[in-house]
């Protein structure tokens, strides 16, 4: 059994920031669990352009309002407190944040814990055993 919190994240290596955004990996895959669960603040008037091409990502909100838009497609969607978004075709997608969104997310594959977009907003693929993965 693992137990742990927010503030026992704070300052690690679990807890990665960017320009626009905070991630705090509670679940990584050195647990091997096949799955890694994020708590990640999307900063107030930022947007973030991702595209998960390695990993699947479902994502909840709990806090905060903003804009999901499919790049690919042009269709938007409001996010608020119970939104709920499953990028199951490895959508192209920009999050608009209006206010600190405050997401749960988990991947499959699960992260390592040192991923962070890359130009074209995509998380490389890193296993536990990369040596980059730590």
């Amino acid at each position: 059994m693992i137990v742990t919190t927010l503030n026992d994240i704070a300052g690690t290596e679990r807890d990665v920031e960017a320009p626009t955004w905070r991630s705090r990996r509670l679940v990584l895959a050195r647990e091997g669990v096949g799955f890694s669960l994020h708590d990640t603040v999307l900063y107030a008037g930022t947007s973030t352009s991702m595209w998960y091409a390695n990993h699947i990502e479902a994502v909840y909100c709990i806090g905060g309002r903003g804009e999901l838009v499919n790049d690919e497609t042009g269709e938007k969607h409001p996010i608020a407190p119970g939104t709920m978004y499953l990028l199951d075709g490895h959508e192209h997608h920009t999050v608009h944040a209006h206010d600190d969104l405050r997401m749960v997310c988990v991947f499959n594959p699960p992260c390592t814990g040192r991923e962070v977009h890359d130009e074209n907003g995509v998380y490389p693929l890193l296993t536990e055993e990369d040596p980059d993965a730590r």
